[in-house]
């Protein structure tokens, strides 16, 4: 099985997971003119986020442990320890996936009733399935990731959403002549035959590699033999506090849309204005994703890389890697926040998601925030420290939880409490997992000097995106009106800003050869030979 670099894994995830935002961000506005509206967004976004929630207590610690371990066994040459570790683990999923679909079957009805959202109750039960094919197929990802081949994950990932899009919305469009709750059942099941497929697929990758496997077996008769009791008391030492730390962080959003439409109806707004004020927030939710699902890859292909040094006792290759997350973090959250921000608005249109474009202008900033906090969970994953991260999780729950409830209850704060809530939430984890990882690691991270150069290209980019857009939407509105017009404006300014930030940083020196290798062969022909040849090694 043929391994990649931190480097290349990322960029092979990032591509992938960039194929699957993008197939999302088109799905939402089709999906939106079907269902119609705010209030139906927000039926369809409160069963994502019950399904998001379960999802991540079951698939987000074992697959994490088996990635860790494997890539830990696989470092010293024990491949029967890692092979075994799969096997186990693969076994556990399983056996937690059809218990986790029951217990979400059973609690739909009240759940959704307690969440003001009765109406989601069936859109959850149609997504039962899919949580155990998901656990199926999050044992193969972990494997593969462990192995430090992220192709097979890519590629699962990038399937999964083209049947996930394709089937969401013929079934919703089939069923919503029967009302609104019948569209958002349709809505979801795309999402089952999508995680079934994807599952499928990654049972036939792995069976036509196992003869590769067996082989490395036969030559690792030397290594320690571990017994399966020993196996899985390792599996439960990582996936146990690993799945509490990512489950509390997804716990921040459940908790949003009780939270959030419950302190809007306590301030005095109506249960329906209120769920349409939670469905603008969950559109805001969507687009601020996308960048994230990019940080996300690279926080699965640090946890191996991390746990490979740490195993090797390599002092100066987990400060390579820290550094190297950090910064590229860094690099795709700065400009996407100072992005969404500038042009919320044309997004907004370009998408048709109607009004709550001014959500995205304030909010844009939690982009930076969330990026910070997912690598720096997984730096602290990857170096064994579970139980300290889970902690400063919660208490970055508790906060937001706190904000949340005093300020969005307030008339002329509303929904943009919730915002607030989440920069309070993420921003004191932050400086406490910052001072922990430097404590442990003894190393100094100098997060300001990652920030001013992506944050001094962004500003740059912003200007430059300012004035292509509104020179290009005065010009072309003499041939196109309305959205014609937006949309091309905003398409080609979007294209020149990430080349503007690009030379930019190149510029500044602010990206080394190890970042630019992650770029495709096809972006790096277009710039000069003279720009590269300065770039920091």
């Amino acid at each position: 099985m043929k391994e990649q670099s931190t480097g290349k894994g990322f960029a092979i995830l990032s591509a992938a997971t960039m194929a699957v935002k993008l197939l999302s961000i088109i799905y939402m506005p089709f999906l939106l003119r079907i269902i119609g509206g705010n209030r139906p967004f927000a039926i369809y976004n409160t069963t994502y986020q019950i399904y998001a929630f379960v999802y991540v207590l079951t698939n987000a610690g074992i697959p994490s442990a088996i990635s860790k371990l494997v890539s830990e066994f696989v470092a010293v040459g024990n491949y029967k320890s890692a092979v075994k570790t799969f096997k186990m683990s693969r076994f556990l999923l399983f056996i937690v996936g059809v218990v986790m679909a029951i217990i979400m079957f059973s609690v739909s009805g009240p759940l959704t009733e307690h969440m003001n959202y009765k109406e989601a109750r069936y859109s959850v039960i149609a997504l039962c399935p899919a949580i155990l094919f998901t656990s199926v197929a999050s044992a193969y990802r972990g494997y593969f990731q462990g192995r430090s081949n992220m192709k097979p994950t890519a590629v699962s990932q990038v399937l999964e959403q083209i049947l996930n899009t394709v089937f969401s919305l013929l079934f919703a469009a089939m069923l919503i002549g029967r009302g609104v709750e019948a569209g958002c059942v349709g809505a979801t099941i795309g999402t089952t035959l999508g995680a079934l497929a994807s599952a499928l697929y990654l049972i036939v990758t792995y069976e036509k590699n196992k003869h590769f496997k067996v082989s490395s077996i036969e030559n690792s008769n030397k290594m320690i033999k571990h017994t399966n009791k020993q196996v899985l008391r390792r599996i439960l030492k990582y996936s146990i506090p690993i799945t509490i730390c990512i489950g509390i962080t997804n716990a921040g959003v459940l908790i949003d849309t009780y939270n959030v439409t419950a302190r809007l109806i306590a301030g005095g707004a109506l249960r329906d204005y209120a769920q349409g004020l939670y469905g603008m927030y969950g559109k805001y939710n969507t687009l601020i994703n996308m960048p994230i699902t990019i940080i996300s890859a690279l926080a699965v292909a640090v946890l191996p890389a991390v746990s490979r040094a740490v195993a090797l006792k390599d002092k100066k290759l987990i400060k390579s890697k820290i550094s190297f997350a950090f910064r590229i973090s860094f690099l795709i959250a700065i400009p996407a926040a100072v992005g969404f921000s500038i042009l919320s608005k044309p997004i907004y249109t370009l998408l048709h998601l109607g009004d709550g474009y001014t959500i995205m202008i304030y909010g844009s900033i939690i982009v930076v925030f969330m990026a910070l906090v997912q690598i720096q969970t997984s730096i602290l994953q990857g170096i064994g420290k579970l139980y300290v991260v889970t902690f400063y999780s919660v208490l970055g729950l508790v906060i937001k939880y706190i904000v949340n409830y005093i300020l969005v209850a307030i008339p002329s704060i509303n929904i943009y409490g919730a915002i607030i809530g989440s920069a309070a939430g993420f921003g004191i984890p932050i400086i406490l997992n910052i001072i922990y990882i430097q404590k442990v690691l003894k190393l100094k991270i100098n997060l300001r000097g990652y920030i001013i150069k992506p944050l001094v290209s962004s500003i740059f980019m912003a200007a430059v995106i300012y004035v292509i857009y509104n020179i290009l939407n005065y010009i072309i509105g003499f041939i196109f009106k309305g959205y014609f017009n937006n949309a091309i404006s905003v398409l080609i300014a979007i294209i020149i800003g990430m080349l503007a930030y690009l030379y930019a940083m190149l510029l500044s020196k602010g990206i080394t050869k190890e970042e630019m290798d992650v770029l495709p062969s096809r972006i790096t022909r277009f710039i000069p030979k003279k720009i590269l040849a300065n770039i920091n090694r």
